[in-house]
């Protein structure tokens, strides 16, 4: 039974690479492969979007996605997901998610996937491992929802391991791992963690600094989530925690919109 499940399990790939040609991003890269696709909705102007769409329809234990993305000098890319990504319960090994941003000199990249959303017994692994030139430009924001408490769903046992490193000119600014795993539930429970929160964010801006960091903090007067932002390294880094998954998306929102009111998706705001 073990071979066979594994042997089942759902593989997916993307590589996309984009550069500035006579003023205009235009795709150079797009390589799909397994259940993994990428697609281009927008017009292309002076920037590009695409879409990443799961074919699978989830994820569940054993499958392993991977998106990697290169900007040459100057590019402009926007990078969204058709919906939210749902993890489905484990019957023992992890599902795996890894993202490779790089970012040459000048480019600009908004790495912007809809929530990724745990259901009970999931076991995720993912790494998020971004290179970026010294002028380069990035905003990244990642929301995970530990079970969809809308519909009466609680993420009680489970795992979930989230690594990110951050690069910049060479040089390692950032780095963070956040485990959880066993029963989920009651540590999401505790004050000093989450405090009950059902759903957290993680938005990275760079550059970013103090300026910025006062800017945003602006922003943030009406929400209805704990938020944190701070500056250090040449970046920005905002936290978010909430118990209402849908409130915090809201917040997160608004925070894209004060750093850049032309860069959220239109996925996001259907």
């Amino acid at each position: 039974m073990p071979a066979t499940f594994a042997a089942n399990r759902a593989i997916g790939t993307v590589e996309i690479g984009v550069r500035k040609i006579a003023g205009v991003t235009r795709r150079t890269t797009v390589q799909e492969a397994g259940s993994l696709r990428v697609r281009f909705p927008s017009p292309e102007t002076d920037a590009l979007s695409a879409v990443l769409i799961n074919t699978a329809g989830g994820v569940a234990g054993g499958d392993r996605f991977s998106v990697a993305v290169r900007a040459e000098a100057d590019a402009r890319l926007t990078i969204t997901t058709a919906a939210a990504e749902k993890i489905y319960r484990s019957h023992g090994p992890d599902s795996e998610i890894a993202v490779d941003l790089k970012l040459e000199a000048g480019a600009r990249v908004a790495w912007l996937p809809q929530e990724t959303i745990l259901f009970d017994r999931a076991a995720l692994s993912r790494r998020i491992d971004i290179d970026l030139a010294a002028t380069a430009s990035l905003l990244c924001a990642e929301i995970v929802v530990f079970g969809r408490t809308a519909m009466d769903e609680r993420l009680q046992q489970g795992r979930y391991v989230d690594r990110w490193r951050l690069h910049r000119a060479g040089k390692l600014v950032f780095a963070e791992t956040l485990r959880l795993d066993g029963d989920i539930g009651e540590r999401l429970a505790r004050r000093a963690i989450a405090h009950g929160g059902a759903a957290i964010a993680t938005v990275l801006i760079v550059p970013g600094d103090e300026a910025l960091v006062e800017r945003l903090r602006d922003s943030a007067v009406n929400f209805g989530s704990e938020f944190g932002i701070s500056a250090w390294n040449g970046f920005a880094l905002a936290r978010f925690c909430g118990s209402d998954a849908a409130k915090l998306r809201s917040d997160v929102v608004t925070l894209l919109n004060a750093v850049d009111s032309n860069i959220l998706p239109r996925i996001w705001l259907s």
